[in-house]
Parts: C-alpha cells; structure tokens; sequence
C-alpha cells in the first residue's frame, strides 16, 4: 500500500503542544493497568487548530533522540523530532500535513548513539504488505451492522450454549486459482465463510493469528503488530467487514492472540531503544529456545499496559467475541523447554512464572469486567489447576481450556487397528475422570494435522471405507463428549492431505460420496448439538453426564447418557470395531419407544446401513443399574444417538 497522493512532499510543521495523552493516561501506563493505550500512543490522524496533521507518540525510555521518517520528509531521521514528555519514557508530536495512507517509522537514537534503528510503531493501526515492514498512518473509522448480533451474543458463547468453532487460516481455507492461486482478500472471504458456516452449522469461526506478522510460514504465531491486522488480505476496514459479515450471519468470531513470544526481527519490538525494553534482557528469561523468539516482560508494568491494551483492542474496535490465548503453558513456567541451568527461578525458589500468572489474572478479570459477553480461551497444555476458574478463587480467570488430554488420548485410541483397541479402552474412557476440573474445550486443531502428523482422514487406520467410518465416529463421539467443540478447517470433509499454509484445502473431495458424507455427519451432528438441550446444556457440569457402560473393552464398545438436568436425554452407543453388533443391551432410565435420531453408518453418510430402523421400544426388564434395557444393533465404527419418543 502507497500513498494516493503523488503531490510533492511539502515541509510540514512540528508542534509540541498537540496531545492525546493526559497526565493520567501516563500514570496508569507507567503502573500497568492502562487497557486501551491505542488511543494515545501510535499515530493518530487529527485536526488541531483547523490544520490536518497526526500525532505521534512512543514509548522509548532509554532513547536519546527519536523521530518520524517516512515518505513525507524522504526518510530524513533530522525533520520530524519528537520530544519527550517529562520523565515518562514517551517521545510525541503533532506533525502537520501528515495523514492516513503515510508511510512511516521510527528513527530511534540510543543513549550514547550507539544504537540507531528504524522501527515500526509498536500501536501501529496498519502495516505495508509483508516482506515490507513500515507503519501506515491509518483512520479505524467502520460503519457495523452488527448491533443485533451484539445484543445477545454472550448466551452464545455461554458455558451452557453450544459452542461449535470452525478453525480457520485465512490465506489457505480458499485461493483463487485463476490468479495464480492467489489467497482470497478479507471481503472476498466474508460471504463465502459466512454461507458455509451457517450451511454447516457452525457457531463460531476460529482464526489463526491474524495480527500482522512478517513471516507467512509461522501461520500468525509471529506477531509484529498487535494492533493491526495483517495487510496481506486488505485494509484494517476490509477485515472488519469480513468480521461484520460473520455477525450478520449470526456467526462469532474468536481470535488467536500470542502474549507468549514475539520475533526477533530488527524493525520490530526487540531492543526497541536499543535497550530490552518489551523483553526480558537475560535470555534464561527472555528467550524461546523452541522458537527463536523473545519472551515478554510480564513484570514490567509498561508491557503489561501494552498487552492488555492490544486484547482490548480486538474485543473493542473489532468486534472480536473471544480471545483464545496461544501456548499458555510456556508462560506459567520459568522451565519450559529448560535444562537445569537454562532458567532462573523465581523470588520463592519454584519454576513457576509469578509475574505471568499476575498478569493473565489482570487480563482476564479487565476482558471481563469490560466485556462480560466474550470468552477467553486458554491453550494451556499441562495439569496446571483452575485455568478456567475466577482468580478470585485462585484461578487463572479463563473461561474456557483446551481439553489437549482428550485430544491426544481420543487420537491414540483411534489411530490403532481395531483389533488392538481393546487393550487401549482406558484411552477412551479415562477423560470423564477430570472432565469437570476446567471448562472445556474440546479441540481437533491445526496442530494435529502439521509437521508430517497427517490429516485426520489419514491418522485413521484401514481402508478408505474404515477410515471414513472412523472419522465419523470420531466426530459423533466428540459432539456427544461434555465440552465445546473446535474443528480445523478441511476435518469436515476428510481431506486426505495434510495441511499446507501454501495451498487451499481439498475441495475437489466433495465431489467424492464418501467425503460428501463426511460433511453432511457434521452438518448433522452440529444441529443436533444445537437443537438438543442434553448436548450442550450442562457441557460444563457433571449432572449433564452419566456412564451407562464405560467397561466392555472387550467388544471395544460404551454407552452414555447425556441430559440437561430436565427431562431431556440422549442415549449415545459406540462401537469401536469393524464387526457389527446385533442384540446389544443396554440399560436406559426410561420405559416406551426410544428414537434413533443419529446413525453414523446412515447410508447418507457413506456407511453401510446398520442399526435400529429409526428407533426402538425398551424392555422390561432391567441392565446396568437401569430399570429398562435396549437391545441395539450397533453398526460397524458406528456410533448411534437416541432419546425417549415424545
């Protein structure tokens, strides 16, 4: 992106009198619990005393001098000083002249002048275009359409809602292939993430970082801009239409946000003044050995201001409806990915990270206090206790966790050969021991399906029958499971490939029976989930969940019931095996005709058209504790859902 005015650049006027900031906003940065610092510091498009100019402010506290350069004054770091504001770190100005669609930086002196670098604005609002790396002066004004959704979107991201999220990478979910397979710009996305979501049954879009990022191939996990959104696909107007149209198809959207790691690259927030400012300067502190990348100062209270000012920037001027908070476990623990002698211990002695644990309490209670009607979302990958609990009760302050134990347990069990499964049953089972600790969510996410793991379709054992069959029952068992849901894109359908960041998804597939089935099971099992109480009700409550049989590992088989604490239940019956099951007893609480309302092995799905003719009447007489027994044809990999007949 370029200025679209091509006339000569004129000398412009440098005021110190023009100033968003006021002496409170500088005290509640400086101590930390500022939330919406966007609004002061960056570069800000105003009209002072009738002159169109933009105000300047960053924070550079061990700067000796700092200046804007850019297009307007040919990158001369001499013409547009700034001057620093008292004792607070912070370097402003009002530059005359100056407007959206400039391109700028930060020329940025170190004390003794030892250090000279050209920096991107930390707030900055917009990007150029990767490989590029300038700031762009930029006006957020956006005309929503979504005060409906607004109004009542936090019963649908409740913990008794059913909450269905479709995980998306925005530059390979569809390209345009007569453009040199070109990935799809944000409005061009918009209508057809929209349709399909809603098609699908989805409640909720899922995007992988989207905040500006110079590599391509970390997939947004290394973030530059934590106010911006990435100008690959368009302006800052054109993602907010594409969030706006999710909206108005009644479709949330949550956003990966990354507070754990940010790159090193030279232009950007590393030794911003020449000095480890947003990092920690010691790298047993303040480096990702996993990542080459550096580790936040969560200690400092100016990063924790910028933090908690770039989440509130997403939930407020993007209309986001949730944060799902990358690699959590990498924050919580001052050892992680650590050799003896690789870390530093904390103040008390222990490995875990008090200033980051102070800091998601302070994030989460602000998001909440100012947005009651969003959810975060940890990816927290140990058995660290009370992710999803207030901090007031010594929590994390989450809402929502990511169940990776059920993740890596389901795709275990589901990855061997039937024949072997029955001395693995506890992999199945073992969740609804912990299943209430935290509130979940249940994720099958872009992680499985990278780095040579495989796509789902292909983690799954046999033939391309079995392995259809699988990935049914798969996907029956998790919507019947207790927690939310979250589906990467191309899961739905099968695709057979694993996932290329560089490439589309599979679409050809659904010219294929087989994995047209598969998406309509998901369409299928998302309104189910939707339209029945006892599946998402108590998702987050142990009286929404009963065992009816969790021990026959011999036939690889279980049942339960799922309620919503009324008169709603559902019966849900797997088989884990190729082999049909014909007379199969299981014990219900309720006498009368039971209605088969889901078969994975429906012929409409691709499967073979085993089970129960639509439904069948109890027995009297009772099994498993229960005073009424079903005798069940259960299918082959199938799973079947039933509940008592109105």
């Amino acid at each position: 992106m370029t200025r679209s005015d091509t006339s000569p650049i004129q000398p412009a006027q440098i005021r110190y009198d023009v100033s968003l900031l006021t002496d409170d906003d500088v005290y509640l940065f400086n101590e930390g619990t500022h939330s919406h610092l966007q609004e002061k510091l960056g570069a800000h498009p105003i009209v002072a005393d009738g002159r169109p100019g933009t105000v300047f402010a960053v924070w550079a506290p061990n700067a000796e001098h700092v200046s804007v350069i850019g297009d307007r004054n040919e990158w001369d770091p001499r013409a547009y000083p700034l001057m620093p504001r008292g004792g607070s770190g912070i370097w402003e100005g009002f530059v005359s002249g100056m407007g959206a669609g400039d391109i700028y930086k930060f020329h940025v002196v170190g004390r003794g002048r030892d250090f000279r670098a050209d920096k991107t604005d930390p707030f900055g609002a917009s990007y150029e275009v990767p490989p590029k790396t300038a700031s762009i002066v930029w006006d957020l004004d956006y005309e929503w359409g979504d005060a409906e959704w607004l109004h009542g979107r936090g019963d649908r991201i409740s913990l008794q809602a059913p909450v269905s999220i479709y995980e998306v990478h925005v530059g390979s979910w569809m390209r345009d292939p007569a453009q040199g397979n070109r990935p799809l710009t944000y409005r061009e996305l918009a209508p057809r993430l929209a349709e399909y979501c809603s098609r699908l049954g989805f409640t909720h879009v899922e995007l992988l970082p989207i905040m500006e990022h110079p590599f391509y191939g970390s997939w947004g996990y290394q973030t530059t801009g934590y106010f911006a959104p990435t100008s690959r696909y368009g302006t800052p107007q054109d993602f907010m239409s594409l969030v706006d149209t999710l909206h108005q198809a009644g479709i949330g959207v949550i956003l990966d946000w990354v507070p754990s790691h940010f790159p090193t690259d030279s232009f950007a927030l590393g030794r911003f003044d020449g000095t480890h400012l947003f990092e920690h300067a010691d790298p047993r502190k303040g480096f990702h050995p996993d990542w080459n990348s550096y580790i936040f100062n969560y200690g400092r209270n100016e990063v924790r201001s910028f933090l908690t000012s770039s989440a509130m920037h997403w939930l407020s001027a993007y209309h986001a409806d949730g944060l799902r908070v990358d690699a959590v476990a990498s924050m919580l623990y001052l050892d992680y990915s650590r050799e003896d002698g690789q870390w530093i211990p904390n103040r008390l002695g222990g490995r875990e990270n008090l200033e980051a644990i102070s800091l998601l309490r302070h994030l989460n209670g602000t998001i909440y206090a100012q947005h009651p009607d969003v959810q975060t979302i940890a990816e927290e990958s140990t058995a660290w206790p009370m992710v999803s609990r207030p901090a007031h009760l010594g929590g994390l302050g989450f809402g929502l966790k990511w169940d990776m134990g059920w993740m890596h347990d389901t795709l275990e069990y589901l990855s061997k050969d039937p024949i072997h499964r029955r001395w693995h049953h506890n992999l199945i089972t073992f969740r609804a021991l912990y299943a209430w600790n935290e509130n979940f969510v249940l994720p099958l996410s872009h992680d499985e399906v990278v780095h040579q793991k495989g796509s789902l379709f292909g983690k799954m054992p046999g033939d391309d029958w079995q392995r259809a069959a699988n990935l049914r029952l798969l996907f029956a068992c998790m919507t019947a499971t207790p927690g939310k849901k979250l589906l990467f894109m191309g899961g739905e359908f099968g695709q057979r490939g694993e996932w290329n960041h560089e490439d589309a998804l599979e679409w050809r597939l659904l010219d294929e029976p087989l994995h047209e089935g598969i998406q309509r099971l998901v369409t299928d099992l998302n309104g189910l989930y939707q339209g029945e109480p006892a599946l998402h009700r108590l998702d987050a409550d142990p009286a929404g969940f009963e065992w009816v049989d969790p021990n026959d590992n011999e036939a690889s088989c279980l049942a339960f019931i799922r309620t919503d604490g009324s008169r709603r239940t559902v019966l849900v019956a797997c088989n884990f095996t190729p082999v049909p099951r014909p007379g199969y007893v299981v014990g219900v609480p309720e006498a009368g005709r039971w209605e088969e309302i889901l078969n994975t092995d429906s012929e409409i799905y691709g499967g073979s058209g085993a089970g129960n003719l639509g439904g069948v009447d109890a027995l009297p007489f009772g099994a498993h504790g229960r005073p009424n027994a079903l005798s069940l044809t259960l299918p082959p990999l199938g799973c079947v859902y039933l509940r008592p007949g109105t």
